[in-house]
């Protein structure tokens, strides 16, 4: 642990947006080395949310909390969820690799099946980086994706779920809500991959912009679109929402198509992303006006 150094939301935004600006590892390993991504958005919210114990009742006993990952992997550290923030981000998808993938009918584009593997390890290097420097100045992290003990659990409800998620950590820290197709619509759309690190810091939690973790989709919001549906190329999205057995099936047959078309090993598919009016912007008119006035918007009404 390095000299204590006092942690700030504006701290934490330069590290993640210089990491993403300067980092050889933010490439997509294709001919042109064209960058992944090239900027995030950053939310906070506080090991003592009590969304983290609905997340829990909601999701599964499995599913942990802020302090349970963290006292899990820093059992030295004698803390409260007083004591702990979670940060999240959003790496929002660039319009060169959501423009290609628009175009696809049943497997991913080039530049998205290369986004899911090496833009990914982007954002674990991210998840590294953050904890590194963040214990350089004399506070300790964990990244609870990369914890040896994360895992895929099995779930009657949800088919399965995970001890822990980046889109529900990224919805608690007021960066989005859920949509028809269980992506997480953030102020830059769906398309896009999330992180999160638990720290031992005080940072003041973003405010959620929501009351209803639905409310920037249009079909739960209004009863409309549901575009999300004719794009998915698995049928795994109905009116009744998410199938991901179907979209994880979809997920495997994708590895053969990318080796043999693009001639490296990956795999992806993100159709449901792109080509839906919640690609790039919260489609919902009234949720984006009041986010941009930093307002709570009116709750959906209850669909029929």
């Amino acid at each position: 642990m390095g000299k204590h150094v006092n942690i700030s939301k504006n701290w934490v935004n330069r590290l993640i947006q210089d990491f993403i600006s300067s980092s050889p590892l933010n490439s997509l390993r294709n001919e042109n080395n064209d960058p992944a991504w090239d900027s995030a958005l950053v939310g906070f919210s506080s090991g003592t949310d009590k969304i983290w114990q609905q997340y829990k009742e909601y999701v599964g006993a499995f599913h942990w909390t802020p302090w349970e990952v963290f006292n899990q992997h820093s059992p030295e550290e004698i803390v409260t969820a007083e004591q702990l923030t979670v940060i999240s981000w959003i790496l929002p998808q660039r319009k060169q690799v959501r423009e290609t993938n628009c175009r696809a009918k049943r497997y991913p584009s080039e530049e998205w099946a290369r986004i899911r593997v090496f833009g990914e390890e982007f954002n674990v290097a991210l998840r590294n980086h953050v904890v590194k420097s963040l214990e350089n100045a004399g506070h300790k992290a964990v990244a609870p994706m990369l914890v040896p003990n994360w895992t895929i659990v099995k779930s009657e409800r949800f088919s399965y779920a995970s001890s822990w998620s980046e889109r529900h950590a990224a919805h608690a820290a007021g960066l989005g809500t859920f949509g028809l197709c269980d992506g997480l619509i953030t102020e830059r759309g769906k398309a896009m991959r999330a992180g999160s690190v638990v720290a031992k810091i005080s940072i003041k939690p973003t405010p959620r912009p929501y009351t209803n973790h639905r409310a920037y989709c249009l079909y739960y919001a209004e009863g409309t679109c549901g575009k999300c549906i004719d794009r998915c190329p698995a049928r795994a999205i109905t009116q009744g929402g998410h199938d991901k057995e179907k979209c994880r099936e979809h997920l495997a047959l994708s590895r053969e198509y990318v080796k043999k078309t693009y001639k490296f090993e990956g795999y992806g598919c993100g159709l449901c992303q792109v080509g839906v009016p919640c690609e790039a912007q919260i489609p919902v008119k009234v949720a984006r006006q009041a986010l941009q006035r930093g307002e709570l918007p009116l709750p959906p009404p209850p669909i029929a």
